[in-house]
């Protein structure tokens, strides 16, 4: 099941289950604006394509929640 990270992990802007997220193979998570602007498409962390991030259902959060755990990149962020 994937994690559901609740922030990308460049601009650490927050990240609800419900937000337009890109994730790679390995589920490092941007926000869309850093995966298009500063990674085009491309994760640092692997160089695996970043691709749209499914939605849990809302009826689904409460005995799967996404994680807490906030995940970011070394500062300053940019591409690998």
């Amino acid at each position: 099941m994937l994690e559901l990270r609740p922030n990308c992990e460049c601009c650490n802007t927050d990240l609800p289950p419900s937000a337009a997220a890109m994730i790679c193979s390995f589920e490092c998570t941007f926000c869309a604006d850093c995966a298009d602007t500063v990674f085009h498409g491309v994760c640092p962390n692997c160089g695996g394509e970043l691709v749209a991030r499914p939605v849990r259902p809302a009826g689904k959060l409460a005995n799967n929640p996404p994680s807490a755990l906030r995940v970011l990149r070394p500062q300053p962020c940019g591409p690998a």
